[in-house]
């Protein structure tokens, strides 16, 4: 987030992953938990938000907030007409985050 929209920093003021409720009983974690998502490219850590609307295997992380953007896991392409960033998706491992990987990631 740009954090310049105060309203919607209010609504939604920390990053979250969305997960389906099936992906975070797998993973032995509640709702509110926090998660790292790696990728070839990079490494974030955000809550996890259970979403119903996600299909199991999937996890959707947006790409408004600057400490933990998708961006940062995905490729930069653009789109080349509009220098929009383009639909990314690509392959991520999703874990639980507890004090033992914190500690060894830093």
């Amino acid at each position: 987030m740009t954090r310049r929209a105060s309203t919607l920093d209010a609504l939604e003021p920390g990053a979250v992953a969305s997960l389906s409720r099936r992906e975070i009983a797998k993973l032995g974690i509640k709702p509110g938990d926090m998660i790292r998502v790696s990728t070839r490219r990079g490494v974030v850590e955000l809550a996890a938000r259970q979403d119903d609307a996600i299909p199991d295997g999937v996890v959707f992380i947006p790409f408004a907030f600057v400490e933990a953007a998708a961006n940062l896991l995905t490729n930069p392409a653009l789109d080349p007409f509009g220098k929009i960033p383009e639909f990314k998706y690509c392959a991520a491992r999703v874990e639980k985050v507890d004090e033992a990987t914190r500690v060894a990631a830093e």
